[in-house]
């Protein structure tokens, strides 16, 4: 299968006073696209490293990344910003919505930052509201929206640029367990509709609706495992 994401000999560190502290160490994985992973861990673990890695948010230190066959460590900021603004789509355990805003225009966001304009930008924003099930909320701000209805206008904005892999970052952690539950529903829906999507989460009920769970623990890559999530000590 084509790859969305692969990961070879993936390390990285920090400095720590005068040490350093190996936060990733020779991670190496592949990740299909079509697939539904989960990367979960504990605080600490090297989970949100690696998402910002995965992310173009960062380079690492040591190892090779492709995102969609292209090698990113020696891509340029102006063409990892093109990478993370057409192929991935993030989503984030605090909504990040603008309070002022309405929830089709918080979905419109990044096509301002497009350097052609989008000419079906509303009718776009639109559709992605319909994807998530709120067609119906379109003029309403985010504090008239409950907290899983603001997830998902945050889900629906990372869709508009229609990327390749939707990235989430514990986008249940500020959520009851029924939302987050409804949430996982929608990321597993898309998924069946061909959306790549990586959830990174220490949650394992979250992670056990992944079709594959990749296990991090101080900075290796302790399990990769398909379908369901084994008891972890």
């Amino acid at each position: 299968m084509d790859a969305a994401i692969a990961c070879r000999a993936l390390s990285h560190s920090f400095p720590v006073g005068e040490e350093r502290f190996q936060v990733l160490d020779d991670i190496t994985f592949q990740i299909n696209k079509g697939e539904m992973v989960a990367i979960i861990g504990p605080s600490g673990s090297g989970k949100s490293t690696l998402m910002n890695v995965i992310g173009c948010l960062m380079t690492p230190e040591q190892g090779d990344i492709e995102i969609l066959g292209k090698p990113t460590p020696s891509m340029s900021k102006d063409q990892l910003a093109e990478i993370r603004q057409s192929h991935i789509g993030f989503v984030f355990q605090q909504f990040n919505l603008l309070s002022r805003t309405s929830a089709l225009d918080n979905v419109k966001m990044p096509l301002m930052y497009r350097e052609q304009k989008v000419v079906d930008a509303n009718e776009r924003a639109k559709h992605c509201l319909e994807l998530v099930g709120l067609g119906d909320k379109l003029d309403s701000h985010p504090n008239q929206l409950s907290g899983g209805q603001q997830q998902r206008v945050a889900i629906a904005r990372a869709m508009i640029n229609q990327p390749d892999i939707l990235l989430a970052d514990e986008p249940t952690g500020a959520l009851d367990s029924k939302t987050s539950e409804d949430i996982v529903g929608l990321f597993k829906e898309l998924n069946s509709q061909g959306q790549t999507i990586v959830i990174i989460t220490h949650d394992n009920e979250v992670a056990a609706q992944a079709n594959r769970i990749l296990h991090i623990k101080d900075g290796k890559l302790v399990l990769d495992q398909q379908n369901h999530l084994e008891a972890i000590a």
